[in-house]
């Protein structure tokens, strides 16, 4: 039985566990985090990846949490609507990324062994498989790993060297967290600009939780993506002066959740997804950023297409190399994301009002709150 480590538990990792786990492989799954991380924003499922979910059983409970989020509305200081924009989903869903987590969790099955609260801290290679050593003290044998562990991938910078070659930075920031339910329209997302910024809130019509979020405008920071309190400090750095609308209110609840996030808007461009023994899948290996709204979806169809293609033949090179053919076509299309940063955070003033005036051309205007 083929024996396969994958890295990082969120969708592609728990998507691909369940389609090797279907062709009789056998999948260990191990996750930094002690539980299932299950915060995050909306994600959406779409065209292929909704056929993926359709034959893993789960979209008929995708579509009963499904987000139900009617459009976006540009705000002034005073909270008056200015512009709002009906998003038309056209047979796409989504869903919070937290509650798509959990489903997948929940249809892995026992086949799948999960280990948390551990992550890898070495791999040696030879012609007969992997051997992993793990940040906990122990040591095991694989014949196959795949990283599955997000932007900053352990995997990826151990078998394909430092990330510094792999992201692409696009010139923002961003952060979400958990913010006062009674905030924002229900249904709506709420953006209020400040020139290069731009504080916005979240309301699903399935969660009563509501969502914070924050984007700005900077070039490359320097910092440990890993260090919470240094988030903290860059987020305050450039919303802490900030006044008008919401802003000071969202901003301190953002900073005291516990499951605060905080990093750059990237993209991961890498010429190959394998090497040897090792692959990638999800955004370690093609992240189009947050602004795509195409991770979910290129997690879900990269993970089914790699589970397929190491079921189709034992030879783990071929079987690396057509999942990535049949896969790069679609990571080219998402990744080339167009203009949803600008329209979201644009740089002046004068561009705010245009974006406005271009947002009155494509939904409903609305002028009081």
């Amino acid at each position: 039985m083929t024996e396969v480590l994958v890295v990082g538990a969120s969708i592609a990792g728990q998507t691909l566990a369940y389609w090797l786990a279907r062709h009789g492989m056998r999948a260990t799954l191990v996750e930094r985090a002690p539980r299932l991380r299950t915060g995050g924003n909306g994600v959406d499922l779409r065209d292929e990846a909704t056929e993926v979910a359709e034959r893993m059983g789960i979209m008929p409970r995708v579509r009963a949490a499904a987000a139900d989020v009617r459009g976006m509305k540009f705000v002034d200081a005073a909270d008056r609507a200015v512009a709002r924009v009906n998003m038309s989903r056209n047979g796409e869903i989504e869903i919070m990324r937290g509650d798509l987590v959990a489903l997948l969790h929940e249809v892995t099955g026992p086949e799948v062994e999960y280990v948390f609260g551990d992550s890898v801290r070495s791999m040696e290679e030879d012609g007969g498989g992997v051997t992993v050593s793990f940040e906990g003290g122990s040591t095991r044998r694989f014949d196959l790993v795949v990283g599955a562990d997000g932007l900053h991938s352990s995997v990826r910078r151990l078998a394909f060297g430092p990330e510094e070659g792999a992201l692409r930075h696009m010139g923002h920031y961003f952060a979400f967290a958990n913010a006062d339910s009674a905030l924002g329209e229900d249904r709506w997302v709420t953006m209020y600009n400040l020139p290069g910024k731009m504080a916005g809130l979240y309301r699903s019509g399935n969660h009563a939780q509501a969502k914070a979020y924050f984007i700005f405008r900077s070039e490359p920071l320097a910092y440990d993506h890993r260090d919470v309190g240094q988030h903290r400090t860059l987020l305050t750095e450039a919303f802490g002066g900030e006044t008008s609308w919401r802003v000071r209110e969202l901003l301190d609840g953002a900073l005291a959740d516990p499951d605060f996030y905080f990093d750059a808007l990237s993209q991961v461009r890498l010429p190959s997804w394998s090497s040897g023994r090792v692959a990638l899948v999800g955004d370690a290996a093609y992240c189009a950023s947050p602004a795509s709204g195409a991770g979910a979806e290129l997690a879900v169809v990269g993970a089914y297409r790699l589970a397929e293609e190491l079921a189709g033949t034992s030879d783990h090179r071929v079987a690396f190399r057509r999942y990535e053919e049949g896969h790069r076509e679609l990571v080219k299309r998402k990744q080339q994301i167009g203009p949803n940063v600008r329209m979201m955070v644009p740089k002046t003033h004068l561009g705010m009002w245009a974006r406005n005036g271009l947002a009155l051309g494509m939904g409903l205007v609305a002028r009081s709150s």
